[in-house]
Formats: C-alpha cells, sequence, structure tokens
C-alpha cells in the first residue's frame, strides 16, 4: 500500500468516525482524492503533505482542460480543502496549500420561466366541470396571481383572506408577515371555489385553511408539486415546471411590464432585494431572444 493510499485510507476512517459523513459523502471525498492521487502520480509525487499551492492550481487546471464542469472543479476544490484542513489539525502538515486557493463560483441557473401563453394553458387546464378542477383552477390562479411560496399556499387560512380590498396575507420565511395584492380574476376563483367546492370538499367538518384535499384537510406541498405536473402535462408545456417556476413566471412578467425592482422583492418577501435581482437576468435574457429571434439582422 502506497503513502497516498494510506493517507486517503486515514481520512475516510476520519470522515466517517470522527466527523459522522454519511456512507455517500465519504465515498465522494475519496473518489475525489483518489482522481487527486493519480495526478500527484504522474508528477512522482508520493505524499499529500508533499503538495504546495502551484501544485494544486495545475491540478485543478488539468481538471478544467479534461472538460470537468464548473460544479466539478468546485467540488475538488471542496475535497481537497476538507483534506487538507485534516492534516494540518493532525500536525501532519504546518498550512494547508489550500489557503489562498478560491473555488469557481457556481454556473448561474436561471429558474424556469412560462410564457404568458403558456400560463394561460395550464390555467386552463383543470376540469372545472368537477369540484376538484374548481379548487385546482383556484389555486393555480391564486399562485400566478400572488407570487406565493407552496409553503404559503398550503398554510393560506380563510381569515387570510381579504378579499373585498384585493388583498392576501400571508405568513413567508421567518415567520414574516406581508400583504399581497390578488387581481380580479384570482379573487373571482376563490368566490367560486369557496361557493361550489369547498362545502362539498368539507363534508359538514370545519379547517380553517382555504384550500383542502378530498378528507377535508389541508392540502401537502407534494400534492400541489403532483397536480402541477399533471396539468403541465395536460397543457402540453414541455419546460420542466415546479410549483415556484408560476413563482418566477409571476416576477417576471411583472418586471417585463414596468414593476419596480423593490415593489416585486416586497410582493416576493425577498429580505435581500439581490435574491430579487435574479429576475432582472431573466428578463434581459428573454428580450434578448425575443431580439433574435424578430430582428432581421439579428
Amino acid at each position: 500500500m502506497t503513502e497516498l493510499t494510506t493517507q486517503i485510507a486515514d481520512f475516510a476512517h476520519y470522515l466517517t468516525v470522527e466527523q459522522g459523513l454519511a456512507k455517500n459523502s465519504v465515498t465522494s471525498y475519496v473518489q475525489e482524492l483518489r482522481g487527486f492521487a493519480d495526478y500527484l502520480t504522474t508528477q512522482h509525487v508520493t505524499s499529500l503533505t508533499q503538495v504546495d499551492r502551484l501544485q494544486v492550481m495545475a491540478y485543478l487546471e488539468t481538471l478544467t482542460k479534461s472538460g470537468k464542469s464548473r460544479n466539478s472543479v468546485i467540488h475538488a476544490v471542496s475535497a481537497l480543502r476538507k483534506t487538507y484542513r485534516y492534516l494540518v489539525q493532525t500536525h501532519q502538515m504546518a498550512e494547508s496549500p489550500m489557503a489562498n486557493i478560491a473555488a469557481p463560483k457556481h454556473a448561474e441557473h436561471l429558474p424556469a420561466v412560462l410564457t404568458v401563453a403558456e400560463v394561460d394553458r395550464l390555467l386552463a387546464a383543470p376540469d372545472t366541470a368537477n369540484k376538484y378542477g374548481i379548487r385546482d383552477r383556484a389555486i393555480l390562479e391564486v399562485m400566478y396571481a400572488t407570487g406565493l411560496r407552496v409553503s404559503e399556499l398550503v398554510h393560506l387560512k380563510l381569515g387570510d383572506l381579504h378579499l373585498e380590498m384585493g388583498l392576501i396575507q400571508t405568513l413567508g420565511k421567518g415567520d414574516k408577515e406581508r400583504i399581497v395584492p390578488i387581481g380580479d380574476v384570482a379573487s373571482d376563483w376563490i368566490q367560486h371555489y369557496l361557493t361550489e367546492s369547498r362545502p362539498l370538499l368539507l363534508k359538514q367538518r370545519t379547517s380553517p385553511y382555504l384550500f383542502l384535499n378530498a378528507h377535508g384537510g389541508g392540502l401537502s406541498r407534494q400534492s400541489i408539486w403532483q397536480k402541477i405536473k399533471r396539468y403541465v402535462a395536460l397543457a402540453d408545456i414541455t419546460k420542466d415546471v415546479t410549483p415556484h417556476t408560476l413563482r418566477h413566471s409571476f416576477a417576471t412578467h411583472l418586471l417585463e411590464n414596468g414593476a419596480d425592482l423593490r415593489v416585486v422583492q416586497e410582493l416576493l418577501g425577498h429580505a435581500d432585494i439581490t435574491t430579487t435581482q435574479i429576475y432582472t437576468h431573466i428578463s434581459k435574457k428573454r428580450l434578448v431572444a425575443v431580439y433574435d429571434q424578430a430582428h432581421p439582422r439579428a
């Protein structure tokens, strides 16, 4: 057994016994280190403790040139940083060669956003000839009209409705209450649901929650996710749509139609405006796409 192999085995034991990491996490770190050890062997380096900063940087450059994704390189940096922190803590090295090495930033993944036409098809997908379709249409209308998180939606109570004023109140992250306007269309569907669907679902029982399941209890986040997936398929939408997609679409469509970023931040309940700014990137990206498609010299 080589010194590199022994060091990796000792580190794996440390992660398992001292740190209590799950087996999958330990395996992931070990695989990363074995790749690093293979590289060191080609450089005639026989121990992790012989490595300096320049050798680490050369290894990371090798990963990039070999076609590894940015996230794979980030994972490699994380594994090496943890390894060398362990070697310093156990007095096998005086200082870590990772001290001044920064991981590349994660690739920016912009959330999926529906077009207005796709939203229209999705909202029209439930069969409103029955009590479940009426409920589901109201759910979709509320999500798109308000940008509520799915966790906020399932906890909506009758007392949170102020439809005569065109408002609903919700409790967001950190138990922060906010007031959100709700448009006439969504309000009408809520009224429709309250009159024609909810009493049938309630079956003479009582519940404080607005949206109910077939047994008269509150809906779960998972059930909302399943309903949306079903209606996305019925609407023939090929994008990867989740409950959060309606929230993204709500924010993006507001900004595209001239809403102020601070107003959208308030409506979404974001504590930091930098969280809201991702929607400006989406809007710009879609603007460029429309230009490329429409302009004869694009």
